[in-house]
């Protein structure tokens, strides 16, 4: 399995850090640049994984693979 987080918009105007299933956000911040530095610190400390950021609404703006995690494509970015 994947190790996955997701950056999101909230209802409450905040942005959402959460893992795919989860019944609550990892974190909570008030921007979105916030959610993905979180993001990527909660990843990174956690053996690596894939980032994906959704834009306000709700369609994916950005995936990134966080190191030492497993990049399935062979392109930068």
């Amino acid at each position: 399995m994947t190790n996955k987080r997701v950056v999101q918009h909230r209802e409450d105007g905040n942005w959402e850090v959460r893992a795919p299933g989860a019944d609550r956000a990892s974190a909570v911040v008030s921007t979105q640049s916030d959610g993905i530095d979180r993001a990527r610190e909660i990843l990174g400390n956690s053996g690596g994984g894939e980032l994906q950021v959704r834009g306000r609404d709700g369609t994916i703006r950005q995936q990134d693979t966080i190191k030492p995690g497993n990049d399935p494509r062979s392109s930068r970015g």
